[in-house]
């Protein structure tokens, strides 16, 4: 999360930790990072943050998942493990994502993509026990697709609306080109 936090940070943005339901009345956009999305679901429902966060994003917070963050903004679960116990996520973006769809964590790898929206070279994606879309819906709208490798044909970076999710870790990049266009469509009223 720190990492998120410091390319939020050098962007403009005056980011800063989110621990209790009540902060979620303060700020005007949320970063869902990578990790353990069973866990991150666990842990909301048990510190009283699911239901609260589940209702800001459906009056239009805007969200930024990275990783597992995007399998939490995703409205529909492909392949979760058997017994996992995530049988539900925050929703709010039209996909259906595949949890570590690239394999464990010794198949992580780093790809460059070209992200609609970003403009310059194509951005060194991080893929660590990475999700995949599996399909997509359509609200939303595809940003990055791989195209080489496994997954490939596969979406890795969507945006519906005020809500942005990628299956990388561009907080490990050092580029903030995302993190830009995540406060633009805070700043922007969601055109950014």
């Amino acid at each position: 999360m720190r990492e998120h936090l410091a390319a939020l940070r050098s962007v403009g943005a005056d980011a800063r930790p989110i621990r209790r339901a009540t902060e979620l009345d303060a700020i005007d956009g949320i970063v869902l990072p990578g990790g353990e999305s069973t866990t991150m679901i666990k842990l909301a429902r048990e510190f009283g943050l699911l239901e609260p966060l589940r209702a800001h994003l459906a009056t239009g917070l805007p969200a930024f998942g990275s990783c597992a963050g995007m399998i939490l903004l995703a409205d529909r679960l492909d392949g979760g493990p058997v017994g996992s116990g995530l049988t539900e996520t925050l929703g709010g973006v039209d996909i259906t994502v595949r949890r570590n769809a690239f394999g464990r964590q010794v198949d992580s790898f780093e790809e460059d993509v070209d992200i609609a929206g970003i403009p310059g070279d194509p951005f060194h994606a991080i893929f660590i026990r990475a999700p995949w879309v599996h399909s997509v819906g359509p609200r939303a709208t595809v940003l990055a697709t791989l195209r080489t490798g496994r997954g490939a044909g596969h979406a890795v970076a969507v945006r519906q609306g005020r809500l942005l999710a990628t299956s990388f870790h561009p907080e490990m990049t050092g580029d903030t080109r995302l993190h830009s266009l995540f406060l633009g469509m805070i700043t922007n009223d969601g055109t950014g």
